[in-house]
């Protein structure tokens, strides 16, 4: 199956929206859009700001209520929080909304396409597993076999492709393929990637790789 062009990266909120908050409403809205930058940044600093704003803007409600001299206090409160917090979110924006790049987003891009194949190789197995006949139909792990529409996600069964396909499995080289086609023809194939490094003599450290990508079926 053709591999499938990856869609531009989404971009990330740049958070002007949240930035504007404190301004648009006037000082009141920021208690609530500071508590919600401390939790996104796990920032106590934040989170502080968030009670400091609280504290002012009910001090406020308490002054109009009490009228006179303390209304007037209370509205300049008003005054100086909606300023200070319009400025803080201002200035506090590239933290809590720190800028993405465009090679941040073809890394999260490249993670998340990693992790569909892997998802794929999962499914894949499963099927192998349930329906084997099936499995032989849709030509999982058999690169080699032409067409081939099922995507396993680069699943490679080894008992049953040739040299050349064998030799994409992450690790090995042209001298561990001879051995592991030489005893496959001996004894009829694998059952499992540690097998055919135990009999092969394959180094530990490439058995996950291969393990990850390598199909035994008999």
């Amino acid at each position: 199956m053709p591999p499938v062009a990856p869609r531009p990266p989404a971009r990330s909120s740049d958070g002007l929206g949240w930035s504007l908050v404190p301004l648009l409403s006037v000082g009141f809205g920021a208690p609530a859009s500071f508590l919600y930058a401390g939790v996104r940044r796990r920032s106590v600093a934040l989170g502080g700001a968030a009670v400091g704003y609280g504290a002012a803007v009910t001090f406020e409600f308490a002054a109009f209520l009490a009228g006179g001299g303390a209304a007037a206090l209370g509205l300049l409160v008003m005054a100086l929080t909606w300023t200070i917090s319009a400025a803080h979110a201002l200035a506090a924006r590239p933290r809590v909304y720190p800028p993405d790049n465009v090679r941040d987003r073809m890394n999260r891009r490249v993670v998340e396409m990693a992790r569909q194949r892997r998802g794929l190789r999962e499914a894949a197995r499963k099927i192998v597993l349930d329906d084997p006949g099936l499995a032989r139909e849709l030509r999982i792990g058999r690169p080699d076999l032409l067409p081939r529409p099922f995507d396993d996600g680069g699943l490679i069964d080894v008992n049953h492709v040739p040299p050349e396909v064998l030799s994409r499995l992450p690790g090995l080289t042209y001298a561990m393929v001879d051995r592991i086609m030489g005893l496959r023809t001996e004894q009829g194939g694998f059952v499992s990637a540690e097998e055919m490094a135990l009999h092969a003599d394959l180094p530990p450290s490439i058995v996950s790789e291969i393990a990850e990508y390598a199909l035994f079926v008999r």
